[in-house]
């Protein structure tokens, strides 16, 4: 670890993503801290449950010596999938857990987090460290956060997401609008406030298509489901609908007026949820995209190629990036930390592109007339 000896390096976004470079670099020894703008580790929604892929999120907990932990915290069965149309008629119904390099098993956002967490030294992870800016003078980066505080690092790595503000200090390319807009929903105490729904899961996940819309649900282990119903839309169509998202009435009409025409058993969800509603506009980064490295700043995850979800590469890729960064900086084959970067990064957006070519190409057909013969064609 030649290049990074005696360098202090700054991880900003304590994601999947963030948390698993942390882990593999201090296993080496590297002098690293994690800056994460939430206040505590519960201070937002999980969100929904994580397939991790063999060859990366899973290498990636393989590689940081956390398979027992991830053995012991993942949930058998929740990989079950059914595919149903809009009238809530079952087409398939598998588990993709097939073991080895095909298995996803899935794990709620919570547990892994918690794994990595407990992995990492005491003081890694600095809370309450909402990114504001960052300067450098003789090639050390002064970074300020929102709570008035100031770090310094030999080496910045965004990990912070979507909407990066670091990012921009590398390139000032931009997301494209992937047509498709969504709505995050929750549901707690499934078995009571959702029975039917709680059936129609049985543990798993429900992939719902008609009318070019989508509706997907996810069972967690806490006994709650998230549910993201998505269709095409214009760019501005949350500001243009009128619609508070924080109105469950309102939000539940709305539902049944887009979704006409779909089974009634889809409105408990909506009318049995908890909290407010998150619309997303989904946006995916230019294929095409390149920038010139730099010897003391790259990125990461969502930050450095973002994408829409339903390829369910996300979290996969982010921790895939952490274990080629981690060897890059590493591996004292490169001459400094600028060749080692360079290295990852060329990897890294390769990589990244063919995924989301893939990616856009599955989003545009779940949202399709085509959607259900599509999934049915990918083998469930």
């Amino acid at each position: 670890m030649r290049n990074i000896q005696d360098k202090k390096i700054a991880i900003v976004g304590g994601g999947p993503g963030g948390l698993t470079l942390a882990r593999l670099l201090q296993m080496k020894g590297a002098d690293v801290n994690v800056y994460e703008r939430d206040a505590h580790a519960d201070a937002r929604p999980k969100g929904a449950t994580l397939d991790l892929h063999y060859e990366s999120g899973l290498r990636a907990l393989r590689e940081g010596g956390l398979m027992d932990e991830f053995n012991a915290n993942y949930r058998p069965g929740a990989d079950r999938m059914h595919l149903m149309d809009m009238y809530a008629n079952s087409i398939l119904e598998e588990n993709v857990d097939g073991g080895g390099e095909y298995a996803r098993p899935e794990i709620d956002r919570g547990p892994l987090q918690q794994i990595l967490l407990e992995s990492l030294q005491p003081g890694t992870v600095i809370w309450d460290s909402h990114f504001v800016s960052m300067n450098q003078k003789n090639g050390v980066w002064k970074l300020e956060f929102k709570n008035g505080t100031e770090a310094f690092a030999d080496i910045v790595i965004a990990a912070d997401g979507t909407n990066s503000k670091i990012r921009p200090y590398l390139t000032d390319i931009k997301p494209f609008y992937s047509g498709i807009t969504a709505i995050e929903g929750a549901v707690y105490d499934l078995v009571i406030n959702a029975p039917n729904i709680h059936k129609l899961l049985n543990g798993g996940k429900i992939f719902a298509f008609g009318d070019s819309k989508s509706l997907i649900v996810g069972a967690k282990g806490d006994g709650s489901l998230v549910f993201y119903p998505s269709f095409n839309a214009d760019e501005k169509w949350i500001e243009q609908s009128g619609l508070d998202f924080n109105n469950k009435d309102q939000i539940t009409d709305w539902f049944k007026t887009a979704y006409g025409g779909w089974d009634d058993v889809w409105q408990e969800l909506f009318e049995n949820s908890t909290g407010q509603f998150i619309p997303r506009p989904l946006y995916c980064m230019p294929f095409d995209q390149t920038w010139d490295a730099q010897p003391n700043l790259t990125m990461l995850g969502d930050a450095a190629h973002l994408m829409p979800p339903f390829a369910g590469e996300g979290v996969n890729m982010a921790m895939l990036d952490a274990v080629e960064l981690s060897n890059c900086l590493l591996d004292d084959s490169y001459a400094d930390t600028h060749a080692a970067i360079a290295a990852f990064e060329q990897e890294m957006r390769t990589r990244a592109a063919e995924t989301a070519q893939i990616t856009m190409v599955s989003t545009e057909a779940l949202h399709s007339p085509e959607a259900i013969g599509f999934m049915m064609s990918l083998g469930g």
